[in-house]
């Protein structure tokens, strides 16, 4: 269920916003094309769980308005995140690292 994007509209493939990014990732749970699924709070910690194991980090979003995470004890990655919309609803997230290019498509569950 999206709880935190009312009022949000959004086009696909659109960058989210700096001050939408919060509302952005803790309106619901995300599950990854790869089953992979997590969980961001407001606090600004997340749970990541693959295959039956869960890891905690951290997020946040930086002075240049992208989202940031941290997983202990040493990664730390940037992305660019865009709204995945179909059907004029919001209905996920694109993550995509800056260092690497790397694309994680998260859709709420």
């Amino acid at each position: 269920m999206i709880e935190n994007l009312n009022g949000i509209s959004a086009e696909d493939g659109a960058q989210v916003p700096a001050d939408q990014i919060a509302a952005a990732v803790t309106a619901g749970n995300i599950v990854y094309e790869d089953g992979a699924t997590q969980t961001f709070h407001s606090d600004g910690t997340t749970q990541y769980t693959e295959h039956g194991r869960e890891t905690t980090g951290t997020w946040t979003v930086d002075e240049d308005g992208h989202f940031c995470s941290f997983w202990p004890p040493s990664y730390r990655a940037s992305y660019d995140l865009r709204w995945i919309v179909e059907e004029r609803r919001i209905v996920g997230l694109r993550f995509s690292d800056l260092r690497n290019g790397a694309r994680f498509d998260g859709r709420y569950r």
